[in-house]
């Protein structure tokens, strides 16, 4: 089968590699549907991830699909059965396991190389992370279930009460998730980035105000300004920038919350204003993938059409213009793009 291939910084080849099969309690998808993501932007741009995977490697974790063939002791499954399978699974025996941290889990089974004609899932994301796709739901809506239930998991971690103000800094498909999802809640969300089309779409899914960071000389102020001289009640950074984690933390109010929720490249630090952290009480929040949880909160939020996910597809290509589709991503020329691998 054709399938992309990682090997390093900027290095994604199509290759032809041997079909996959299922060992016991796995199944083997043919992918309909693969959505890019700003994680595999990063990985592509970086070479690398410290957590899911190992160069070189088969790249890609988000897609929807079709059972084709299912391994000894599948019973809950058929051939045929249009699913969708997160790209990792706790292992529910763990110390982090047991307290329902599962995103924390150090043996979480991670599965990539959904930019390809099949795809093989592990036995323990059959188990705890793979869903029904609903009859009405497209393939292209299901396959953005893995970095909603990241979005849903993020939001949970927030402390967000109904009427909050928050701040979203990043206009990609997170940041723009996080808008979705936060003003369908009944809060108000100031939307920063810099792409005046995804700042259109942040107000096609109900950002009270969006502002272009090319143009603000000084974010903290003009949160300051949009929220009676306080600061945001929660702060979302959405972009995996040093520096945009910093502004972050000067845009919550007191007794705020500021959720660092953008992966920064490895060995990076911040510094953060100790007077401010300390007196002000900030609550500052790593939060890192999802739970089995949220995937299945995500399925539904995405099954019940409530809010447009479909501006966030900015295209359908086939697997053949791959890097071309990287390339446009670099340039920040589409937000997601629908890969049919055949």
């Amino acid at each position: 089968m054709l399938a992309a291939l990682l090997y390093g910084q900027e290095d994604l080849r199509l290759e032809q590699v041997a079909e996959p099969t299922p060992a016991a309690g796995e199944v083997v998808i043919q992918v309909a549907v693969a959505t890019t993501c700003g994680t595999d932007l990063k990985v592509w741009r970086r070479g690398n991830h410290a957590k899911m995977l190992q160069l070189p490697t088969l790249f890609g974790h988000e897609a929807s699909g079709r059972i084709v063939a299912v391994g000894e002791g599948i019973k809950e499954w058929r051939v045929g059965d249009r699913v969708v399978a997160n790209n990792s699974a706790p292992c529910m025996k763990c110390f982090f396991c047991q307290r329902q941290e599962y995103s924390l889990c150090p043996h979480l089974t991670w599965n990539n190389g959904t930019f390809a004609e099949y795809l093989k899932i592990p036995a323990l994301i059959v188990q705890h992370n793979m869903l029904h796709i609903p009859n009405e739901l497209p393939y292209e809506l299901a396959a953005m279930t893995e970095p909603l239930a990241c979005v849903l998991h993020g939001i949970s971690r927030s402390n967000v009460q109904q009427g909050d103000n928050i701040v979203v800094l990043g206009d990609g498909a997170i940041g723009l998730m996080f808008v979705a999802v936060l003003a369908q809640q009944g809060c108000r969300v100031l939307l920063f980035g810099g792409n005046s089309q995804r700042l259109e779409i942040g107000q096609k899914l109900g950002t009270a105000k969006t502002f272009n960071y090319k143009e603000v000389r000084d974010t903290p102020s003009v949160v300051k300004e949009y929220t009676a001289g306080w600061g945001a009640d929660v702060v979302i950074e959405a972009t995996g920038g040093p520096k945009v984690w910093e502004s972050a933390i000067a845009c919550a109010r007191p007794g705020g919350t500021v959720n660092l929720f953008g992966g920064c490249p490895r060995d990076t630090t911040i510094t953060v204003n100790t007077e401010q952290l300390h007196y002000s009480e900030l609550t500052l929040k790593g939060v890192f993938h999802n739970t089995p949880k949220y995937v299945r909160a995500a399925l539904a939020l995405l099954a019940s059409r409530v809010i447009p996910f479909e501006l966030l597809i900015s295209e359908q290509r086939p697997l053949l213009d791959l890097e071309q589709v990287f390339q446009a991503m670099k340039a920040r020329q589409v937000i997601k793009v629908a890969i049919a691998p055949s």
